[in-house]
């Protein structure tokens, strides 16, 4: 017998999203595993699948230490890694704290420590077990924050050594071949408490926000929302593209350490173009990327297409202030910035 139908869809993912890396550089992989139901799925998937590409696995829980217990489950987690052959596996244990709320902080200190593993482990990527739903709440929130097109576009399938193989299934299939796993894993589901809390955003999108659009639009708003984010990232990257070639043409070093941007040639651009060219420029003067907002960038561009010679803008460690066919950025501290992010 074959296996279970919802184990094999699994398995087929996992198989597409790692053949690229066959003949790596170090032929591992890591895989995130919180024991939770979709993480556990792509594990014994990834077990399965990689040996056979002629891969590695590895394994990295985090415990993120905010229930009682979680030493003890991180513990149980790795070893059923462990004994499904992944190696090495390791732990890390978080204090989450920091910018960002509870979601924010425990998220950038996750990713942080994952990246960390996967340096010591000499992977070349680390398996996420985000599925389709996850999109669809990540598109959700983005719609209630009033997030631009990239925020829209959702999580990419790859983001440099983050791969999220399982992006296309549904969660409930997801569920259904961790389930079928179970015992081969030989360690029980755990449903992370946070994810059913209220007071948490995205639980609310969840279980309140998605069942209801379900339910009052009709079957596969999820499905819709994630194929809208893939979408919105295929023209979102073709704008990416087209501004990396402005700025090429249109920002210039001074030798005093400023930066002038072509205000008339910018001015000509589709204003999804131009303000993208405008965020590399405040960056490349110095701008931090944490503290520059969407109205800097708006502040910006009306310096560009109102042509008035001397009017300035203040922005997060930079300055801008327009004259005759320039927009003139300067470091607040008039150190300039990195030469190489810019032509000249």
């Amino acid at each position: 017998m074959g296996p279970h139908p919802a184990v094999a869809q699994v398995r087929t993912s996992v198989r597409t999203g790692l053949r690229d890396l066959v003949g790596a550089d170090s032929g591992r992989v890591l895989v995130a595993v919180s024991g939770g139901g979709d993480s556990l799925a792509l594990l014994a998937a990834t077990c399965f699948v990689a040996p056979r590409l002629g891969l590695r696995v590895g394994a990295v829980t985090v415990d993120h230490s905010l229930q009682e217990e979680s030493a003890q489950r991180a513990r149980a987690v790795a070893a059923a890694a462990a004994r499904q052959g992944a190696d090495p596996v390791s732990i890390w244990h978080l204090t989450v704290t920091g910018p960002g709320g509870p979601e924010g902080a425990a998220r950038r200190l996750r990713y942080e420590a994952l990246h960390c593993a996967a340096r010591a482990a000499r992977a070349d990527a680390v398996l996420l077990a985000h599925t389709r739903d996850d999109q669809a709440e990540t598109v959700l929130l983005g719609l209630g924050r009033g997030s631009g097109a990239r925020s829209l576009s959702g999580m990419p399938a790859v983001n440099g050594l983050m791969r999220r193989p399982l992006l296309d299934l549904p969660r409930s299939l997801v569920r259904e071949a961790a389930e079928a796993s179970a015992a081969t894993l030989g360690v029980a589901v755990w449903d992370d408490p946070h994810n059913a809390d209220a007071a948490y955003a995205r639980a609310r999108v969840r279980h309140a926000a998605l069942p209801t659009l379900e339910q009052q639009v009709g079957p596969g708003v999820a499905a819709a929302l994630a194929r809208t984010a893939a979408l919105l990232r295929d023209d979102c990257d073709a704008l990416d593209e087209w501004a990396e070639r402005e700025r090429g043409r249109l920002l210039r070093r001074g030798p005093d350490g400023t930066l002038d941007v072509d205000a008339v040639g910018l001015s000509c651009l589709p204003r999804a173009v131009r303000t993208r060219v405008l965020r590399l420029a405040a960056l490349a003067a110095g701008a931090p990327a944490g503290d520059l907002r969407h109205g800097h960038v708006t502040t910006l561009d009306s310096l560009v297409m109102t042509d008035v010679a001397g009017s300035v803008a203040d922005l997060p460690g930079v300055q801008a202030h327009r004259a005759a066919g320039l927009l003139r950025l300067q470091r607040r501290d008039n150190r300039p910035a990195d030469r190489a992010d810019v032509a000249g």
